[in-house]
């Protein structure tokens, strides 16, 4: 799916039944508080919620409990901040399949960058979105080689103005063929490379397990380099419960252990009822 455009699949509306979820934890009301601990910072993926206007999706999530709302594009910065919530990812430059793994796209995506760097602080955005781009024949070492000098460039710009640069991580077997920055090692030996504390990886779940797996472990072994957090039930990026392979809240747990303070951001797409299902989610990574 297009996380640029606003999700368009039918989304049900029967509630789950019973007391406890597929994972043994409290099932919550759709619109009540569910994040009671917040040891987590959770937020969600407004491109998941399409159906639902995104005041309401924030009046919602800020009653459950939610920190922020995530993916948004610059004219919606300010939106959540009405409801206590922030922005917690802003859409930066460019896009999945055009990154900076080509340098002949350096230049547009560094002056769109730049430009939003500011903007972002003004709205209180911590982190902007950047993406490697399709490999469409680049080795990994020239990939990794011309991120790092495209990413340079903007690094001076992000340490300025206080705002973080995650750049995401995406599988390339189910949803992103031949996406770059498809396996960790990419992603750590950028940031590596750019050797800035304004550039980290977003280190999106749902994707690393498709590619590689082993995610507690390469939470704990890469934790300082990963400034922001994807969710999404595998297989099928629907849920994050029990019809789904990865148990969220052992993850949720890892990395709050890590002493975390950025943002996990749900951008599972609802199969159910999608403010029950949100509030599950949050319950469930409430560690």
């Amino acid at each position: 799916m297009d996380r640029r455009a606003f999700c368009t699949t039918s989304l049900a509306t029967l509630a789950l039944a019973g007391t406890l979820s597929a994972q043994g934890q409290p099932k919550p009301a759709a619109r009540g508080k569910v994040i009671t601990k917040g040891r987590l910072k959770q937020s969600v993926s407004r491109w998941c919620y399409g159906g639902i206007e995104l005041e309401t999706l924030c009046k919602e999530a800020a009653a459950m409990g939610f920190h922020a709302i995530d993916l948004l594009d610059e004219k919606d910065w300010g939106v959540p901040t009405k409801h206590g919530l922030v922005c917690s990812l802003g859409n930066g430059a460019g896009g999945i399949s055009k990154g900076f793994n080509r340098l002949e796209h350096h230049d547009e995506l560094v002056h769109g960058t730049e430009r939003l760097l500011p903007i972002a602080k003004a709205a209180g955005v911590p982190s902007l979105i950047v993406f490697s781009g399709n490999r469409a024949g680049l080795s990994d070492e020239e990939g990794v080689k011309n991120c790092i000098t495209g990413l340079k460039r903007v690094a001076a710009a992000a340490e300025k103005h206080g705002v973080q640069v995650v750049i995401e991580y995406l599988n390339s077997k189910v949803d992103h063929g031949d996406y770059q920055f498809d396996r960790m090692k990419f992603g750590v030996d950028v940031v590596k490379g750019v050797g800035s504390p304004k550039l980290k990886i977003l280190y999106d779940i749902y994707h690393a397990q498709i590619m590689e797996g082993d995610v507690i472990r390469t939470i704990r072994d890469n934790h300082e380099l990963i400034g922001h957090f994807h969710t999404g039930g595998v297989p099928g990026r629907n849920e994050i419960d029990g019809t789904q392979e990865l148990n969220y809240r052992a993850i949720a747990q890892a990395i709050v252990d890590t002493k975390f303070t950025g943002y996990m951001a749900h951008e599972f797409v609802p199969a159910r009822d999608p403010l029950t299902s949100l509030g599950e989610a949050g319950a469930l990574c409430d560690v």
